[in-house]
């Protein structure tokens, strides 16, 4: 069968040339929709129930809300684990199901338990709501609005968070591929109703009926229509609370003749805010409001982030003049360092791999027809990635060997090389004979071609069988890899043998090459030495042995990593403050480090993030800040630091501030 593979590219080259176009466009147009990120996600099938309870501390949420729901959910099929965190006024569950269950179905599944579950919630605790359909990378676009400089005063932080939840996030929905956009910081706008107990005792209210009054005085109403020929008008009570006026306007007793108790009478109406779980920071300078974009699972990042980019210039035009819309963390610049990583280091392993194969074949067209394979097997592994759903990241692309791909047409070629070089006859070949010569030694050794990568892909097959955390980090690597070679086994069988024929000198070389003599050097260095070995076998077994066990003696005291190390650019510092600090302590903290941090030139922005966000996917708590570092190009740095000099440095800054511990990270 693959000598009937090798004659039939050799014999209709026109037809694997063909062929071989259609893969480049195929692998190129594959490229262009591959998913890309910086590293997989390796987050679990799972759905997260967030229930915000304002009024009730750590114990109490666990019993009445968290072990309720936990207890309803508990007999859902395909669940693998249930953990959950119950702190003041929140509780997060989350659940997770097998790989295999469509994470829709888990969510359908999960509604249907959390109505029995809200039946066992005391009223007026909390309501239980899924997460968005995002994963722990979803994260893929932070961004800040803040007053420009002279019009700090101008804005409040209740201003500041109405325009992002009712002009900047309502905007974003619209975008194809956002799960949610989470607020984070400012204080959210509400009507206050301040009630005064005497006023209260002195008129006969009670502060029920001022629940009663305002919730039945805040709504719009219907009344059909009235048919007036030819006209018909239709009937709307509106009752809708508009502004203050509107609240201290509502009656709260009217027992028939006397006067009317209005809300203004018993109490103060103004304008407040809801109780804060998180607060941004900005430069260490104003209490900021940003929004984090989820991702919906599934998507890819650069599309999406792309997509954000070309709506926020059309937002940025509904705000005030004065107030910027600042990105602070974007998926694609770490994704476009990741992959500047990978392009790099290919490029730097094609081009040995490519002086090697000149080097050693001792023929340039000959090293170009092995090196042609390296790109070709590299878009056929894309357009497979892309079939079966296998992202383009450090981990998947950073594993393939160049070496191993061109193992198959290096031996075809230096087979048809040598076969050419034991011609006698000086003459030129014709094209026909060329083919002959080709096939003729490319079938001698097909054997050895083939047989050596499928046992390369034998070797990759108990990776490919791994579930699980581990089975979404290295699996991919595995298919990129496979597919690969995959396709240079193919290459080597086809479009190799076709080159050869096709590009190869018809004219039989018989002096020696610089390969040559290098390869007659080197065996005449390396036969007294095996001579040698021989005679001292066991000696030399022993010295291998005791080679073997002291290198596992240094692997054992080797560091290790669970992914390769990225420099992302930036730094993000963990804040942690004593447990029970209030939110207004770490705020304080959070703005002083800020402060501290931007006195280094090399930085160009510090946000702090501390508590939660509106919808706690990650429930920090307040005693808790993440610090965003943005960090000017390196290029620009005038104090010849490196990144981890400059990390120690702003960390030893750090130590001034008393009973704070501080963790460096990256974003």
């Amino acid at each position: 069968m693959l000598d009937n593979i090798i004659k039939f590219s050799i014999k209709n080259k026109l037809v694997v040339g063909i062929m071989t176009l259609l893969l480049i466009i195929w692998g190129v147009w594959s490229a262009t929709k591959l998913p890309i990120d910086a590293v997989p996600d390796i987050t679990n099938n799972q759905v997260q129930i967030i229930t915000v309870c304002p009024t009730l501390a750590g114990q109490e949420v666990e019993q009445l809300v968290t072990f309720p729901i936990e207890q309803s959910i508990a007999n859902i099929p395909d669940l693998e684990e249930t953990r959950s965190i119950s702190r003041f006024g929140l509780s997060v569950i989350t659940v997770v199901f097998k790989d295999n269950v469509d994470i829709y179905f888990a969510r359908q599944l999960i509604n249907e338990k959390l109505k029995e579950a809200e039946e066992k919630i005391p009223k007026g605790i909390g309501t239980p709501e899924l997460a968005p359909v995002s994963t722990g990378l979803g994260e893929v676009y932070q961004y800040i609005i803040h007053p420009k400089k002279g019009s700090e005063k101008k804005y409040d932080a209740k201003e500041l968070r109405t325009m992002q939840d009712w002009i900047v996030a309502r905007q974003l929905y619209g975008t194809p591929g956002i799960a949610e956009v989470n607020s984070f910081g400012g204080e959210l706008k509400q009507y206050e109703v301040a009630v005064n107990p005497n006023r209260l005792r002195a008129m006969g209210v009670s502060v029920t009926d001022i629940f009663t009054a305002l919730e039945k005085n805040n709504q719009n109403t219907g009344g059909a229509y009235i048919d007036k020929k030819p006209n018909a008008y239709f009937i709307r009570g509106i009752g809708l609370v508009t502004s203050l006026d509107d609240v201290k306007n509502i009656s709260v007793k009217n027992d028939g003749g006397s006067i009317p108790i209005f809300i203004k009478d018993v109490a103060d109406v103004r304008f407040g805010s809801a109780v804060r779980y998180g607060a941004m920071t900005y430069n260490g300078e104003v209490d900021a409001v940003g929004g984090v974009v989820m991702m919906l699972k599934g998507e890819n990042s650069n599309e999406v982030v792309n997509r954000i980019k070309e709506k926020l210039p059309v937002i940025q035009k509904s705000l005030p003049d004065d107030i910027i819309i600042e990105p602070y963390l974007d998926r694609t610049d770490l994704v476009g360092r990741a992959m500047s990583t990978v392009e790099k280091n290919l490029i730097e392993g094609a081009l040995i791999v490519i002086f090697v194969l000149v080097i050693f074949l001792g023929n340039f067209r000959a090293g170009l027809i092995v090196a042609s394979a390296i790109p070709l097997a590299m878009l056929f592994a894309l357009a497979l990635m892309n079939v079966f759903g296998v992202s383009a990241n450090l981990m998947s692309l950073g594993a393939i060997d160049f070496g191993l791909i061109v193992d198959g047409a290096v031996i075809i070629v230096e087979a048809t090389l040598h076969h050419l070089g034991l011609r006698k006859s000086k003459q030129k070949l014709t094209q026909l004979e060329m083919d002959n010569e080709v096939f003729t030694s490319a079938s001698k050794i097909r054997s050895s071609a083939a047989f050596g990568e499928i046992i390369i892909l034998i070797v990759y097959i108990p990776i490919l069988t791994l579930v699980g955390v581990e089975g979404k980090m290295f699996r991919p690597m595995a298919q990129t890899v496979g597919f690969a070679i995959f396709g240079a086994l193919i290459l080597s069988l086809t479009y190799i043998p076709m080159m050869c024929a096709l590009f190869l000198s018809k004219k039989p070389m018989h002096k020696e090459t610089i390969s040559d003599k290098m390869m007659n050097w080197l065996q005449k260095m390396y036969q007294p030495l095996l001579e040698k070995a021989i005679k001292i076998k066991y000696w030399l077994v022993g010295i291998t042995v005791a080679v073997f066990a002291f290198t596992l003696f240094l692997f054992g005291r080797m560091g290790g990593e669970f992914i390769p190390q990225l420099q992302e650019g930036d730094f993000a510092f963990h804040c942690i403050l004593p447990q029970g600090s209030s939110l207004s302590q770490s705020i304080e903290t959070s703005m002083q480090a800020s402060r501290i941090i931007k006195e280094f030139d090399e930085v160009k922005m510090v946000v702090g993030k501390t508590g939660a966000a509106e919808v706690p996917t990650d429930p920090m708590p307040p005693e808790a800040t993440d610090m965003m570092i943005l960090l000017k190009p390196q290029s620009e740095w005038k104090s010849g630091r490196t990144y981890d000099e400059l990390a120690d440095a702003i960390n030893e800054k750090l130590e001034a501030i008393p009973g704070v511990f501080f963790e460096k990270n990256q974003p």
